[in-house]
């Protein structure tokens, strides 16, 4: 349909439209008109994609001055997803533009390991493996080489790319990742570099949030995007924990061993280039006494050449002349070993310690004489040092690359990070396992550039309940923070709360609970009734690896998990990916063939975050507890002092928010479009507290009665009886019709 919202013309590629899309649009032509960012929250399954796409493509219609439109997606799948959709919104909206419709380009930004069509390359088995053949066959020096001796191999997709130049371009329309593999074996050009050049040409952009939000890899990426971009993170609930995760650094002994060894290898590489080319190192202290190793004159010119940036956000960035005692390249290799050292004496350690940066750059160079100013300029020097001498296998070079990141943050920040230092893990003291950790505690450090940059960002997902929190943490106003409800014709959710067990007992994962035999035994004896019950799938959500481990122990021996296998198949995910995959598969395939099945999975885990668990292969989804973070975790406890002191966020108000986010987002994965229905079971007496349900997105609580609030096990039988066959009744379909708008329907709509 093609409809007026306000002023603007809408092409959306459907004949109905749901009134809560209709309201996103609202709020976001809002945003859009304010140049300011939003905050939309929109239930899952009711098409929050295409709405998005749908403005925003009209509205960048309407607005030519409007730039791209850069939509950062967490999964390849969800980038794939994105573009089929926007391919059919493409060809609906050419229908209605007549004969020369206006060009739109759109595609997907992925890694090597998902582009790359080199017979041998592809084969690598991890990111890093790939990137680093790549570079062996696309370095400067590697085609210097070849030009002389054709004996030397090259990547031939990147010659051909190369070759073509500025000619090197795509037809209009979507490509997915599929869609630039195929482009570039047709044309013989490398589908990556194909993409990286297509970016500057394209209408939309689709990519993974750390494209835009890791410094190292939005400065070779997303650098040259104008202000007048559209920035859209989607299934943005976990946002801040990106933010935190991009800029913070692990060492553990294994790393700083390993970079040892590749200090030594650098220093060899430094004696071979001394005596067989002595001037490319000449000339490279040459120009870092010019001061133009910062500015770029040392980046490479050409693409092949290009390796993660500079970790530390751009405006910190110091604009300035290498220091003298790191120009050279041996001094700076023996910078790098002092430095090194340091860290190993530090690892070696009792008991915990806890430092800001500036103590320890004060202890630093009391104790080796390094600079934090020195250690600012660490990775850059390291990354040229690295081009001077033809290094390409960066995989090899990674420790060191990681301490290099660590000694460049440290040397910038001076607040907003924290150094942990750990002997051991506190769930295994007799383990030795000795780490430095620099963790970052403010995510809004990460933010504050983006949102500086771009005039309107879209922070969207179904479970970003309680939204007053995120501008706090974030740091940043919305112009418009709205969340939507779901209008449906039929009760097809049905959130329910459990408190107690068949005996009357409470139930609980608290910690004084948690292995209470009767609280497990009331779990398990509920999941067994509910397996009689529910028809197809079931999912169970528990709050650690570990519990989940300890209560199926637990169950075993009590003989319930037995009963639970007469009714339906069990399987569980576990921290190996491949066997988790093979799980789901399986769980899959026992509810299509009708003999139905339990998964057990893990809230924060992967199958939480990604999986759809939709129409039978989730009836009904259970989350046993509430899942808080490990609260004894010192990164977290230090990141909570730092929310409070800094934002004025309380401890509990922080901890409750992210684990009722946690919640709603397993229970979210049973819905998934109106057509479904699912029974949601907060499995804990905690859940009956209003400050934890008011916490709950609205859509969910909207559809939880009082009556419901305070169930135990047998009074759950008797609802979920009563939905299930409330549910069988024959549906008619176009029942769903009286929750749409059609095109004729939108003029009445107000505004």
């Amino acid at each position: 349909m093609k409809f007026l919202l306000d002023d603007l013309p809408v092409y959306f590629p459907y004949e109905f439209i749901y009134p809560e899309q209709y309201k996103y649009m609202v709020s976001l032509k809002q945003s859009l008109d304010a140049k300011g960012h939003c905050l939309l929250e929109m239930p899952t399954g009711t098409g929050k994609t295409i709405t998005l796409l749908s403005l925003i493509t009209s509205y960048q219609l309407a607005h030519p001055e409007v730039g791209k439109l850069i939509y950062c997606s967490r999964t390849v799948p969800e980038m794939e997803k994105v573009l089929a959709e926007l391919r059919e919104l493409i060809a609906y909206r050419d229908k209605y533009l007549g004969s020369k419709p206006p060009e739109i380009l759109a595609l997907g930004l992925s890694s090597r390991k998902n582009l790359c069509i080199h017979p041998e390359v592809s084969e690598g088995a991890s990111r890093e493996g790939v990137d680093a053949k790549c570079r062996e066959l696309t370095a400067s020096w590697v085609r210097e080489k070849h030009s002389v001796n054709e004996d030397v191999p090259v990547c031939s997709f990147f010659e051909e790319h190369d070759k073509a130049g500025a000619e090197a371009l795509m037809p209009p329309g979507a490509y997915t990742l599929h869609d630039l593999r195929m482009f570039g074996r047709k044309k013989g050009w490398c589908p990556y570099f194909l993409a990286r050049h297509m970016m500057a040409f394209a209408n939309v952009v689709v990519y993974n949030y750390q494209y835009m939000i890791d410094p190292k890899v939005s400065a070779m990426v997303s650098k040259e995007l104008e202000k007048e971009c559209i920035v859209v993170f989607d299934e943005a609930h976990n946002i801040d924990n990106v933010c935190i995760e991009s800029l913070s650094v692990n060492l553990r002994q294994r790393t700083l061993d390993s970079a040892a060894r590749n200090i030594t290898r650098l220093s060899q590489k430094i004696e071979q280039c001394k005596a067989t080319d002595a001037q490319r190192l000449e000339e490279e202290y040459k120009r870092l006494v010019q001061g133009l190793a910062v500015q770029g004159v040392l980046g490479a010119r050409n693409s092949g050449d290009q390796w993660l940036s500079n970790p530390a956000l751009p405006k910190d960035i110091l604009q300035e002349a290498v220091p003298g005692n790191i120009r050279r390249a041996e001094h700076f290799v023996a910078f790098l070993r002092r430095f090194l050292e340091y860290l190993k004496t530090r690892m070696d350690i009792q008991q915990v310690e806890v430092q800001g940066p500036t103590s320890f750059l004060t202890h630093l160079q009391s104790i080796v004489a390094i600079e934090g100013k020195t250690l600012r300029f660490c990775y850059d020097r390291l990354q040229s040092l690295m081009r001077t001498l033809e290094i390409s296998d960066m995989n090899e070079f990674l420790p060191i690359q990681l301490v290099a990141d660590f000694g460049t943050l440290v040397g910038t920040y001076a607040k907003g990070f924290q150094i942990i230092i750990e002997p051991f893990d506190e769930r295994m003291p007799n383990v030795p396992d000795p780490v430095i950790q620099l963790a970052c505690l403010d995510a809004s450090l990460a933010m504050k550039p983006i949102f500086a940059k771009f005039q309107s960002v879209v922070i969207t997902s179904g479970t970003l309940s309680p939204m007053d929190l995120y501008p706090k943490i974030l740091d940043f106003h919305p112009v418009v923070a709205q969340s939507l409800h779901m209008t449906l014709t039929r009760d097809c959710l049905c959130p329910v709360v459990v408190t107690r067990g068949a005996d009357q007992m409470p139930v609980s994962t608290k910690f004084d609970m948690r292995q209470d035999m009767g609280v497990l035994r009331n779990y398990g004896r509920m999941l067994v009734e509910l397996s009689k019950v529910v028809p197809d799938g079931i999912v169970c959500f528990f709050v650690s690896y570990q519990y989940m481990d300890s209560i199926i122990t637990k169950w075993n021996n009590l003989g319930l998990l037995k009963e639970l296998t007469q009714h339906k198949l069990v399987f569980i995910e576990t921290q190996d990916v491949v066997e988790s995959t093979l799980a789901l598969d399986n769980y899959r395939r026992a509810c299509d063939c009708g003999r139905g099945a339990v998964f057990f999975s893990v809230a924060r885990g992967k199958v939480a975050e990604g999986i759809d668990f939709d129409r039978h292969y989730g009836r009904c989804v259970v989350v046993f507890g509430i899942p808080y973070q490990y609260t004894l975790s010192r990164i977290l406890r230090a990141r909570l002092e730092y929310l409070r002191e800094t934002f004025q966020i309380q401890e509990s108000t922080y901890l409750d928010f992210d684990a009722i986010r946690q919640s709603a987002q397993c229970v979210g994965r049973v819905i998934r479009s109106k057509k479904d229905y699912g029974m949601m079971v907060f499995a804990d007496k905690r859940y009956q507290r209003h400050d934890k349900r008011a916490k709950l997105p609205g859509w969910i609580t909207a559809h939880l009665r009082d009556s419901h609030l305070n169930l135990s096990t047998d009074m759950l039988m008797h609802v979920a009886r009563a939905f299930m066959r409330n549910m069988a009744q024959p549906y008619d379909i176009a029942q769903v019709g009286k929750s749409l708008l059609s095109e004729s329907d939108l003029n009445g709509v107000p505004r």
